[in-house]
């Protein structure tokens, strides 16, 4: 049985995202999805999605949205107040919203990007083997038809999703594994780096977020022959400045890569407000690895459909 969600008035940059459009960076094509993957596996895994589902991403100000039947769904990641007809909805909990009603979100509270997940299935033209969008943004008027699911909710420890919201939404530190061009830099620079606080600029934005703080600059001049990049590489600009790769990155830099940013701190670069300082923290491929493992590991034991 299918549905509709109609998009009533549009966010400012709200678009639908997946786990990506992998497979295709050879050629040019970037993988777009999830910019906090862990807070858009959350929302479909508390509604029993499969994880990697398609969810709407919002940025504030954000889309109002009513359904034409009633239907379930879950929110995570930002804080934007939501409503539904003027009442106040929680986080990171399965929300009925009825047939009509309307659902809106208010002010930004902490955070950047917010999921809605909804209990069903997306129907969304696939390019790629992908829904995401990459230059598409949700419009005033589009509609979306949705599957229904009526299976029963799962039970999700509520001590556990509060462990991984409090691991996004704590800032520092930010860990990275040195890059190719780690031992280029100046030795000041590496302190700067490794002891001072930094945040992200307002100029940020799916493809790259720019880092404020202390300028850096490398040994001499050298000069990198272009090479492949990927969601969270660490680029040097000439005038000193960082900027990480996000989702809707390139997929060739020529800039001085310094770093890979570990997978499951992304979320926290993501979700970081330009009023929040953290630090850098580097750390070995392995330590990586296993703090992915862990937290992957731990949504699997929940989710039903992998």
């Amino acid at each position: 049985m299918s549905m509709q969600m109609n998009i009533l008035k549009k966010g400012v940059a709200d678009s639908l995202q997946d786990a990506g459009r992998y497979g295709f960076q050879s050629i040019g094509i970037p993988p777009c999805g999830f910019m906090d993957y862990l807070s858009a596996q959350l929302a479909n895994l508390i509604i029993g999605n499969p994880i990697q589902q398609t969810v709407f991403e919002l940025h504030f100000p954000a889309s109002s949205i009513s359904f034409d039947e009633d239907i379930c769904i879950c929110i995570t990641g930002a804080n934007f107040v939501p409503v539904v007809n003027e009442k106040s909805i929680e986080h990171y909990t399965p929300i009925f919203i009825k047939a009509k009603e309307q659902l809106k979100f208010i002010q930004p509270i902490h955070g950047k990007i917010c999921y809605i997940a909804i209990k069903g299935k997306l129907n969304a033209p696939a390019w790629l083997n992908s829904q995401s969008y990459f230059s598409e943004r949700i419009q005033t008027g589009d509609t979306f038809s949705i599957e229904k699911n009526n299976a029963p909710l799962p039970f999700i420890n509520g001590e556990w999703l509060d462990t991984i919201n409090k691991h996004i939404f704590h800032p520092s530190p930010i860990r990275f594994i040195p890059g190719p061009a780690w031992n280029d830099l100046e030795e000041t620079s590496i302190q700067a780096l490794l002891k001072n606080s930094f945040s992200t600029s307002i100029k940020s934005n799916r493809m790259g977020y720019k880092i404020q703080g202390n300028p850096l600059s490398l040994k001499g001049a050298p000069n990198y022959l272009s090479s492949a990049v990927t969601k969270g590489t660490m680029q040097l600009l000439p005038n000193g400045e960082i900027i990480v790769l996000m989702a809707d990155h390139q997929t060739i830099g020529g800039y001085a890569n310094i770093g890979q940013i570990i997978l499951v701190d992304l979320p926290k670069l993501a979700q970081m407000k330009n009023d929040i300082h953290f630090h850098w923290a580097a750390v070995s491929v392995e330590v990586a690895q296993q703090s992915y493992l862990e937290i992957q590991n731990e949504f699997h034991q929940y989710d039903k459909n992998h």
